[in-house]
């Protein structure tokens, strides 16, 4: 028995009946004959998500802060580690597959544009056919990877990296990745607000406070608590932990996400990425050669979309500046 199929046979007798066995899986797009002997799909799909060009970039893309000037700000990169991290916790606990739950996890947002939901927001305005950054980690994986072969995900990957925002995914794993994302979000971002100064430890309301606890850690771990207890079936939070969850939420948007300390810069953010948008969209010959071959194989926004998603904070602003920016005459 090589170590894979020990991993495969351990799945199928030791994990709840509601998580999802790796020896089972629906499969890829285009199948593979030649069996991995160390790692199941579900590892393997993990790997490559973790070794993609997709997955390094998300360093230097913004979480909610854009271009701060700190060290401990969350970057996408640091939010997805968080992501998963606790989606493993929750996984685990209640014996589903833990691997592809990291799998979601890491590939949640590799479709995410620069400037964080700012960059979503104008892509999606401006384009005819919208953009949202979770159908856009799905190309990311399936068509912009290794040179346009894609990195060949297994469904149920695919699956949880596409409906972790605004759909149920088809297994429990793809859920608990959604309700990590939320936990994860909405604690770093507390913490990287009071270390800006948008809000202190005092300002956060009181009735959250006292139902899921006054420091992160107390937080995440009632919030995690809470649906472990509740069951692999169910996978909800009780109705306390629920309002409490809401309230904090409401009181984010309301002093973070739409305040306009951190959205002073947005505007140019936007105003950026809509002139680069109509720059290749009007001069298609001008895009890099990978993603020519998008535009010939797709269509010219969606090869336009690709590439500006595909940009860090930095690469974009460059290429603005490249472009639409006035350089000063050397003597050659």
């Amino acid at each position: 028995m090589t170590p894979r199929e020990y991993t495969e046979k351990l799945e199928l007798e030791t994990l709840s009946p509601y998580a999802a066995k790796s020896a089972l899986t629906k499969g890829r797009s285009r199948p593979e004959n030649k069996p991995d002997y160390l790692r199941t799909d579900f590892q393997r799909d993990r790997d490559r998500i973790i070794h993609c060009k997709a997955f390094s970039r998300l360093k230097r893309k913004t979480q909610v802060f854009l271009n701060p000037t700190g060290d401990h700000y969350r970057t996408r990169l640091t939010h997805t580690l968080e992501v998963s991290q606790i989606a493993r916790t929750i996984s685990r606990a209640l014996r589903l597959n833990e691997d592809l739950t990291e799998a979601i996890a890491l590939g949640h947002d590799l479709g995410h544009t620069p400037f964080g939901h700012a960059g979503e927001a104008i892509l999606n305005e401006i384009s005819p056919k919208g953009f949202k950054h979770y159908a856009q980690s799905v190309r990311v994986v399936e068509y912009i990877e290794k040179d346009g072969d894609g990195l060949n995900l297994t469904a149920e990957v695919k699956d949880g990296i596409l409906k972790h925002t605004d759909e149920i995914a088809d297994t429990k794993e793809g859920y608990v990745v959604r309700h990590a994302d939320v936990i994860a979000y909405i604690n770093h971002d507390i913490e990287d607000a009071i270390r800006a100064g948008v809000i202190s430890k005092d300002s956060l309301p009181k009735e959250a406070a006292e139902v899921l606890g006054y420091t992160k850690s107390q937080r995440i771990t009632s919030l995690v608590t809470s649906l472990v207890n509740s069951g692999a079936e169910k996978l909800c939070y009780t109705e306390e932990v629920e309002r409490a969850k809401n309230c904090l939420s409401d009181f984010m948007f309301k002093n973070v996400y739409r305040n306009p300390v951190c959205k002073s810069e947005e505007s140019k953010a936007k105003t950026m990425i809509e002139m680069l948008y109509r720059y290749f969209i009007e001069r298609p010959e001008k895009l890099p050669p990978d993603y020519k071959e998008l535009a010939d194989r797709f269509d010219t926004d969606t090869a336009v979309c690709d590439y500006i998603a595909g940009m860090t904070d930095g690469y974009c602003t460059k290429t603005f500046l490249d472009i639409f920016v006035p350089k000063g005459w050397e003597r050659i």
